[in-house]
């Protein structure tokens, strides 16, 4: 090798080593935030499986809200409770699977799919399996502040009357 190689290579290596260091932290930094939000995903999940509308409500800050279909936003954890327990009611045997969560530039997105049997007071006893996602901003102490969720409305109510629910 003559000596101008060599010390170019020298200079290089330095730089690319530096590089590829800043690229593995990057990396490792955003697979532990993605962690993160796969742990908090999977721990909401469980409580909305959980019969305990308290316990989605602890997820929230004290002032956050929960708008489902865009309908008129439950704000406060009381509410956000009593929200909980509407459906923890419809459907008592309900489970709330996390499918997958991302952060799409700072707006996490919770995808889920929940089952149950819809044997509440005034129910038909069928079994729906829908899925749906909720759009949420966290605040700055980890809790939701806001949460938009969406799922299929007409395919919940087909279900809930006895039609075959259908597969994605």
């Amino acid at each position: 090798m003559c000596p101008r190689r060599t010390s170019a290579v020298r200079v290089r290596l330095p730089f690319l080593f530096a590089v590829l260091a800043v690229l593995g932290c990057s990396r490792h930094h955003m697979s532990a935030h993605q962690g993160e939000l796969n742990d908090f995903a999977m721990r909401y999940a469980a409580a909305w499986s959980s019969r305990n509308p308290a316990s989605v409500a602890a997820f929230y800050a004290e002032r956050g809200s929960l708008t489902v279909n865009d309908g008129m936003p439950a704000v406060g954890r009381t509410a956000i409770a009593a929200a909980a327990r509407s459906f923890m009611t419809a459907l008592p045997d309900m489970v709330v699977r996390l499918e997958r969560v991302e952060d799409e530039n700072g707006l996490v997105v919770f995808h889920w799919i929940l089952t149950g049997t819809n044997s509440g007071p005034g129910g038909t006893d069928r079994f729906v399996r829908i899925r749906g996602y909720e759009e949420w901003i966290l605040g700055a102490d980890g809790r939701i502040d806001v949460s938009k969720g969406h799922y299929d409305e007409g395919e919940y109510q087909r279900q809930l009357q006895g039609a075959t629910p259908r597969t994605p």
